[in-house]
Parts: C-alpha cells; sequence; structure tokens
C-alpha cells in the first residue's frame, strides 16, 4: 500500500521547508535509510531519510520549492501502484500525520489525538510536548526547568533545557500564560510528542488535561506506561514558602541519569574544599546543593544521609543509566563498526621539522598552532590529491567529496563529539586552530548547534595529549577513513647510519574496505607523510 511521505519538522522552529535536492527520482527504489532529499530548514540544509522501503511513485514539492511542515512531499509504493486517490485527496488510506522522522512518530500523534477526544481544552490552556530539537532526536530528556509551576511565561523565555542525542539545547516557548503543569521532572525521558508541560490562563484546572493525555515512553517502558503519571505534579502546584534558614529536604541530589542538582557556587566551594558532592544532602529546592550546605557539612553526617558509607570489604556499585548522547554514541559506533569492514594502516613520521616549523611559526605575534592543528591542515590537502578517502559508502554509490569537512573528535563529560572544520584545505593554520578552539569549547559547554556536527568527510581523532603512543579508532560513518594521532615520543632513531636522539609520532589510518582498498590508503598516508615532515610544504 502507498504510502504518503509528508514534509518533516527537522528543526524546532521549522514551519515550512525548500526542497533543495531530490536525490531520488520517479521511479527509484527506496531502501530504508536511503537519503530522499535534502530539505532547507528555517536553520539549515539536512539530509532527510526515508523509513520506509518501495518505488518512489511521485514527487509533491519541486527543486527550488517550499511547502509547509506536513504537507505532501512524496509517495512511495509497489511499482506501478494506482496512486491516483491519494492524489486527489479522496483516499483515507494515506495517513495525515505519516512518520517522516522515526518510525515511533505515529504513536505519539495517535496519543494526542485521543487525549484530544478524550478531555475538551479549557479556554487559553496549550498543552507543550517534547519538541524534536534534532533531525535525528526519538526521545528527549528534561536536563533542568528553567521555570516551575505558578510562573509566568511570555513567548521567547526558555521553558527548559532538553538533552537530545547529540547534545542539551534550549527549549523556548512559543506561548504566553502560567505553567500550570509539568510533565516530565527534570532527568526524566520521554518520546518526542509525549506531554511535557502545560501552559493557560493562571488559576485554570487541567488536571483533567493531565491526566487524559497519554505520553509514550522511551522504548524500555512503553509498555508500563500507557499513561502519563503526571498526578505527582499536583503537590508541587504551589511553591513552598520561603524561610530564613534552609530546611533539609529528603530528595536527594543526584538524578537517574548521574547528574547532581548543585549551584556553581556550591560546586566551586566543594571543588576547592576537596568534598564529594554526592555525600551531601541538597536543603535547596527539589534537592539542589547550595552554599549553606557546602559549609555546613559533616563528613561523617554527610555519608551517613546519603547512605554512601562503606565497611572495608563490602562491595559496592552504582548503576548510572545512559544518557540521550551516550545512547546515540554506543548505536552509531556499533553499526559502523559490525558494517563497515575496517582495516588499519600504521606509520611513524619524523617530528624534528615538524617541532621546528611549530616553534618557528608561533614567533608571530597573536599566533598560536598545535601539531593537532598541522594534522588537520596536512589532512586536508592529502585529501584533495585522494579523493577516494575522502568518500562515503551509500548502499546504491559511492560518493566522491570534492569538498574537505574535517572532523575533529572531542571528548566530553558524557561521551564523545565531532564538530566539523569546513573547508578545511581553504583554512590557513591559524584560521583551523581558532576554529578548532572554538568548537571544542563549545562541545564542553554543550553548546554545539546539530549543523556544527554533521556533514563531515573525514576525521581526525587526537589522543596525543593524553599520552597515548597509539591506537585506532572506530569510522564516523558516513565517512571512510578517520585518522588516530598519537604523542610525540623522544627516542633513539637512525639517520645517516647513526644512532641520534630524535622524535618521532605515531598514526594509524582505519579505512573502510568497501571503498578505500590497502594501496590507496597507503598512497594517502605517503602524501600525508610529505606534509607532516616537511610542514613548509603546506604555506606553497
Amino acid at each position: 500500500m502507498a504510502i504518503v511521505v509528508n514534509m518533516p519538522r527537522l528543526s524546532d522552529t521549522m514551519e515550512e521547508g525548500t526542497v533543495a535536492t531530490w536525490l531520488k527520482k520517479v521511479g527509484d527504489k527506496v531502501e530504508e535509510g536511503d537519503i530522499l532529499a535534502e530539505i532547507e530548514t528555517d536553520k539549515a540544509t539536512m539530509e532527510f531519510e526515508s523509513f520506509n522501503e518501495g518505488t518512489l511513485l511521485h514527487i509533491g514539492v519541486q527543486e527550488g520549492e517550499t511547502t509547509k511542515v506536513d504537507e505532501l512531499l512524496a509517495i512511495i509504493g509497489e511499482e506501478g501502484e494506482d496512486i491516483s486517490g491519494l492524489l486527489s485527496g479522496g483516499s483515507s488510506e494515506a495517513p495525515a500525520k505519516e512518520e517522516t522522522s522515526t518510525e515511533t512518530e505515529a504513536a505519539p500523534a495517535e496519543s494526542k489525538e485521543e487525549a484530544a477526544e478524550s478531555v475538551e481544552l479549557p479556554e487559553g490552556v496549550i498543552v507543550v510536548t517534547m519538541p524534536r530539537l534534532s533531525d535525528t532526536m526519538e526521545e528527549g530528556t528534561v536536563a533542568t526547568w528553567l521555570k516551575k509551576v505558578g510562573d509566568e511565561v511570555s513567548e521567547g523565555d526558555i521553558l527548559a533545557e532538553i538533552e537530545t542525542d547529540k547534545a542539551t539545547m534550549e527549549f523556548e516557548s512559543f506561548q504566553s500564560g502560567t505553567l500550570l503543569h509539568i510533565g516530565l521532572q527534570e532527568g526524566e525521558s520521554a518520546k518526542v510528542d509525549s506531554l511535557l508541560a502545560i501552559i493557560g490562563p493562571a488559576g485554570t484546572d487541567v488536571s483533567g488535561v493531565a491526566a487524559n493525555f497519554k505520553v509514550e515512553a522511551p522504548a524500555a517502558k512503553a509498555e508500563e506506561a500507557p499513561k502519563a503519571e503526571v498526578k505527582t505534579e499536583a503537590p508541587k502546584a504551589a511553591p513552598a514558602p520561603a524561610t530564613e534558614k534552609p530546611v533539609k529536604r529528603p530528595a536527594t541530589p543526584v538524578t537517574e541519569d548521574g547528574r547532581i542538582f548543585v549551584s556553581p557556587l556550591a560546586k566551586k566551594m566543594a571543588e576547592e574544599k576537596g568534598i564529594n558532592l554526592t555525600k551531601i544532602q541538597g536543603t535547596g529546592e527539589n534537592g539542589r546543593i547550595v552554599k549553606y550546605d557546602v559549609e555546613n557539612y559533616e563528613p561523617a553526617q554527610g555519608a551517613a544521609a546519603v547512605g554512601k558509607f562503606v565497611p572495608a570489604g563490602q562491595e559496592d556499585f552504582e548503576d548510572v543509566p545512559n544518557s540521550q548522547m551516550r545512547k546515540a554514541i554506543a548505536k552509531a559506533l556499533t553499526n559502523s563498526k559490525f558494517s563497515a569492514p575496517h582495516y588499519y594502516l600504521s606509520v611513524e613520521f619524523d617530528m624534528e621539522n615538524a617541532m621546528a616549523f611549530r616553534t618557528q611559526f608561533n614567533t608571530i605575534p597573536d599566533t598560536k598552532i598545535s601539531y593537532n592543528d598541522m594534522v588537520v591542515k596536512a589532512c586536508a590537502l592529502a585529501l584533495k590529491q585522494h579523493p577516494q578517502v575522502n568518500s562515503q559508502w551509500f548502499a546504491d554509490k559511492m560518493r566522491l567529496n570534492n569538498h574537505v569537512h574535517i572532523g575533529v573528535a572531542v571528548a566530553v563529560p558524557d561521551g564523545l563529539v565531532v564538530p566539523v572544520v569546513r573547508f578545511a584545505n581553504e583554512q590557513t593554520l591559524p584560521q583551523i586552530g581558532a576554529a578548532v578552539k572554538d568548537l571544542a569549547g563549545k562541545a564542553r559547554n554543550k553548546k554545539l548547534t546539530p549543523q556544527e556536527m554533521e556533514g563531515s568527510t573525514f576525521t581526525v581523532s587526537n589522543l596525543g595529549m593524553f599520552g597515548i603512543d597509539t591506537f585506532t579508532s572506530i569510522i564516523n560513518q558516513p565517512n571512510s577513513a578517520i585518522l588516530s594521532v598519537g604523542n610525540i615520543v623522544e627516542k633513539p632513531v637512525v639517520k645517516n647510519g647513526q644512532i641520534v636522539v630524535g622524535h618521532t609520532m605515531k598514526l594509524s589510518l582505519a579505512c573502510d574496505h568497501r571503498t578505500i582498498d590497502g594501496a590507496t590508503g597507503a598512497q594517502f598516508l605517503q602524501t600525508l607523510k610529505g606534509y607532516i615532515e616537511n610542514p613548509i610544504t603546506m604555506l606553497v
């Protein structure tokens, strides 16, 4: 049966989209996961993949044309199938809210329709659902609420910080009114389109709306939660009266995903005093640790308060639920490792000239480049000469990229992110250094946007600063290769038949054998060697 594919919502503020490029044409076979088109949103141009299999029977929006979210984009079905009824709008088989972004999106849509039928919304009341803040987001976790029940909300106010599969992002309100109900507490997760909050006129009773609005929990809990457990919100409808001295509360400051509710000042004081925050009982709102708690912390009482005192010889462990980022990393790396046939090429470069070059280059006023910046630049230049290494594998084709966008792996507390230095071959060493520093800072502060982590054609992972001599990495798909960079080591080397003190660096290139043959990878490394061992050639 033919399936209607509607214009997807690829950003939280997207109301309409423009088809930049179609990657499939009418009559083409479409597999689940194939890129159907590139869609230009209000924020960026993003790839839109198919979640259905079949033949592309109809294109509803031509390249350069614009249509609103949820309007007809294309129709996929069996070859030769009659779709005249769908085109005329006379068939009831076409789902009005086709699952354009995830297979599970239909379920939340049905939940909202059922909720609307079972309870009538009071006048002026708006139900706010879990937004889709990235193109691959299937569920979200509330990291922090910036508003509490009873607060006035204006259009544009930041309601909460939502943790997606890629980053923690601010979610702003598109309505004005009073925050009447919170459906998900900090640390709790739910699928896209699940109940997040209710906004409306102050004093409106929304208990019926909250109780009847069905929420689809993440897959592991979906069967256990046919309705949103929102009744627990009732006791928090009115804020607690202020007191001169903080009163200890029973709430634990540690959330299910391992985060700790603590004020920035209290966190800094605890670090200076060497106090483990998990041993402090918070007295702030919702169990948040505040300055008072750190100042009055007594080790013996703190340990007893949270039950963390462990007698000698007793086994102890702590289960930390996986964050959205950790889940996404696990899924992507598992898919890469078990779908792409990896092989590895290891080399060792002489770094004497590179060290002298960097020292001389950094004598330029207001200039400071790192060895990693030099490696990124050298890779970018070498990739232009070896487009096969700058390729990507798809089910029906291999794409040789003429542009060079290099992903730079950055370690963050929750895992690993890969921001992208675009057109790296066209940038100078100082420009690359500034770009990498800026992106790494955003990554560690969870301020990276999805657009800053998309589009890489090759990846560099450097653990040399951690003293690692050599290692191998898993390919960051759909790239065909990733370069692992080790530490610069002082060691005896042979030069002109004499043993002398030298400096070397080991690198390992992981290749996808579907796109890069061994000889091709070796030739790329030879070109890279020329740039690294003679860095002045990068300036020519």
